[in-house]
């Protein structure tokens, strides 16, 4: 991950991913849509005690506020905490992959990426949000057992992230960038 932060390029790709994927994260959730314009914040009465609770099924939560500014509007949960470290597993995961890409000979792996597979979990972690949604476009006819395996895939995307950045940081060579 050093060798990510030392460089501006990598740093570079890294910060602009997490902070697309954030961004559809959250979209997908519906915690950021379109506003009706003008500022307005509200606060849910107890918070602090609403923000943990579970809304729609397992890993999403409640959201305990609302800003809209202008032509957006954020819902505020522990979703987006969520979101935020899974997106930045995601953007050092695509740093790596750049650092990879750009640089092969020095993290080890000769001509070929071998980070093009850290996309596989960021696809899986933004279908545990909005897979159902994604069979319904589809039009595919999904079984209970089909939806009830979505709630598995945020964990097991965050496994895949977690393992392809061990994977590919012990091929780095952080002094040879």
């Amino acid at each position: 991950m050093r060798a990510v932060l030392r460089r501006r390029d990598a740093t570079a790709v890294a910060a602009a991913t997490g902070l697309g994927y954030v961004l559809l994260y959250l979209y997908a959730l519906g915690h950021l849509a379109p506003g009706i314009g003008g500022v307005d914040v509200t606060v849910v009465a107890g918070a602090f005690a609403k923000f943990f609770q579970p809304a729609l099924g397992p890993l999403s939560f409640t959201p305990v506020a609302r800003v809209s500014v202008g032509p957006v509007t954020y819902l505020f949960s522990l979703n987006t905490v969520l979101g935020l470290g899974i997106a930045a597993l995601v953007g050092v995961n695509l740093g790596m992959t750049y650092l990879a890409w750009h640089q092969p000979s020095a993290c080890g792996i000769g001509t070929s990426s071998s980070g093009v597979l850290a996309g596989v979990p960021a696809v899986l972690s933004g279908t545990a949000c909005c897979g159902p949604v994604v069979l319904f476009v589809l039009g595919v006819q999904a079984s209970g057992i089909v939806v009830t395996a979505f709630q598995f895939l945020l964990p097991v995307a965050v496994v895949l992230l977690v393992g392809s950045l061990v994977l590919v940081g012990r091929q780095v060579d952080p002094t040879a960038f």
